[in-house]
């Protein structure tokens, strides 16, 4: 797998939207990072290769969100999201996830 860094921070990190409905969710980015490493498996030796080469694009946070925005639909992230803030109407959550505001931290 060649050089190490740690990017244990990664792992910690959350995703945050704020769906249309004025809700805003939290994501864990380390669900965002096994998505795209199981994408992406065929192309490395193994998954912890996967994984590795996915934690370092994602030292930019645009390419998290990229990421999710464009390759994740919000049924795959929604059993691992906590509601930080609740609505103000009915909501698509998909909309939501797709095109709703976006922030890693």
């Amino acid at each position: 797998m060649g050089e190490t860094s740690d990017h244990s921070h990664t792992f910690t990190r959350k995703y945050y939207v704020t769906m249309p409905d004025g809700s805003r969710w939290r994501v864990p980015v380390w669900v965002i990072v096994i998505n795209r490493a199981l994408e992406y498996v065929s192309d490395y030796e193994s998954l912890v290769d996967s994984v590795a080469a996915t934690l370092e694009v994602f030292k930019d946070d645009d390419f998290i969100e990229e990421w999710a925005r464009n390759n994740m639909d919000w049924a795959e992230v929604s059993e691992f999201a906590t509601k930080i803030q609740d609505p103000t109407e009915a909501v698509d959550y998909q909309e939501g996830w797709v095109n709703g505001e976006h922030e890693v931290s």
